[in-house]
């Protein structure tokens, strides 16, 4: 059993920013990014490579979760193009119309979503996460799980991972916690880049096991004993960062595999769909009908 879990709110960016044509829906709004969707949608379901067979795409909706009550500079719906904002729930609607499981998060992330089926769902032989996002690195699990880079056609898997971060999957919270992250609003630790932080982690695996002293770090780290004093200093919102940093395994998703199972595309509601969003070539492209 192979299982594709899309990351909807990163196709929806990607489909309003990209640059192809937009696309005006019969009331007059933009829909380029709900149209875009779609169509990115039925590429993947009607891919000979991909075999789809057991598929959810989860979205933000909105872009706010419980880690905003945590740390509120984390990211939220602002700043996000209002004709952007307005599709959210459209685009869901599209997902479904198409023939995928939709899990629409508020409370939680799209990315824990992500997390708790990758985890849950033990007994597929394949997890593909389609999404550049580095966040997912947390989820790799041997060969079982791959992240998809449906943009530079790349596929990365947990011993490439670590070759190239030098630390392993589950250690990625940590590092973030360390370095910060600007896309999410989680401003890290002062003067820990990401040399340091792999360094680090490649041998002490998470923040509660990074030594005190200094003297205990490996020697390639530069200026440890001023490093080592911020860390004890901020130790508590470095566990803080982790946290928001940290895919949950408890999001609210289909308890059962067979929850995701692709049937093909019903007619009737990809008809409805092409009607709304004034698309109709989206019918051209199925080729797996229900």
């Amino acid at each position: 059993m192979r299982i594709h879990l899309i990351d909807g709110t990163f196709e929806l960016y990607r489909a309003h920013f990209s640059p192809r044509p937009g696309h005006t829906g019969p009331g007059g709004q933009d829909l380029k990014a709900t149209v875009g969707l779609a169509t990115s949608l039925l590429q993947l379901l009607h891919e000979e490579a991909e075999k789809v067979t057991h598929v959810a795409i989860a979205f933000d909706n909105p872009i706010r979760s419980f880690r905003n009550d945590l740390f509120e500079p984390y990211k939220s719906d602002e700043g996000v193009p209002p004709e952007l904002r307005a599709q959210f729930d459209l685009a869901e609607l599209a997902a479904r119309a198409v023939g995928v499981r939709v899990w629409s998060m508020s409370e939680f992330e799209a990315d824990d979503a992500i997390g708790s089926a990758a985890k849950k769902y033990r007994e597929a032989d394949e997890v593909r996460i389609l999404s550049p996002d580095k966040d997912f690195g947390q989820c790799l699990d041997g060969e079982r799980v791959a992240l998809v880079d449906r943009i530079r056609k790349k596929e990365t898997r947990e011993a490439a991972y670590v070759a190239d971060k030098g630390f392993k999957p589950r250690s990625l919270p940590d590092f973030l916690a360390l370095t910060g992250d600007t896309a999410d609003g989680i401003p890290g630790i002062p003067g820990f880049g990401e040399k340091t932080a792999s360094a680090l982690l490649g041998v002490y695996e998470s923040l509660e096991k990074i030594p005190e002293d200094a003297s205990l770090w490996p020697k390639t780290v530069r200026g440890a004993s001023r490093l080592s004093a911020t860390l004890n200093e901020r130790r508590a919102d470095a566990v803080l960062y982790r946290t928001l940093a940290t895919l949950r395994d408890d999001a609210p998703i289909d308890d059962d595999v067979s929850g995701i199972a692709f049937g093909g595309v019903k007619r009737s509601d990809l008809e409805a769909l092409s009607n709304t969003l004034g698309a109709p070539k989206l019918l051209e492209r199925v080729t797996r009908w229900a």
